[in-house]
């Protein structure tokens, strides 16, 4: 007899076709071998330029600045040592509610990754939760 009978029973063989599943596999297998080596981390980026929008803040922003010494500024102009940073931001921040506390460090390009993170840090310390790093525009234009 010919197709998916059986010579010893009239009924259709009662097992599972398998090709279908293998396609399935291998057309999953290819993808996840294509997508994995566009998941790794750590390229090479230059993060001071990107597109953002304006700062929007219903109260005064309050920026710390970094030049290429890695020197510290609060505002504009005002020099500030790293250790003395924590206390300064809790002056600054006594009168306002805890959900206005947010600063925004603005740091040259050319500064290292770790003096940001002591600002960071420095900032915690002072009670300040909510921190945004400034870039410019990809064309160089603004802040």
């Amino acid at each position: 007899m010919a197709g998916n009978f059986n010579s010893d029973s009239d009924g259709p063989i009662a097992a599972i076709n398998v090709t279908p599943l293998v396609d399935v596999m291998l057309v999953l297998l290819v993808i996840f071998m294509v997508t994995a080596p566009m998941l790794q981390q750590g390229v090479e980026v230059d993060l001071p330029k990107a597109t953002t929008a304006p700062l929007k803040g219903s109260a005064e922003q309050i920026v710390v600045s970094l030049d290429k010494a890695g020197t510290v500024f609060l505002g504009a102009g005002n020099k500030v040592e790293l250790p003395e940073l924590a206390e300064k931001i809790k002056a600054v921040f006594a009168n306002r509610p805890e959900n206005e506390r947010k600063v925004y460090i603005k740091g040259d390009s050319a500064l290292g990754y770790g003096r940001i993170m002591e600002v960071m840090a420095a900032l915690h310390a002072g009670g300040i939760t909510q921190i945004g790093l400034v870039s410019a525009s990809p064309d160089g234009k603004g802040a």
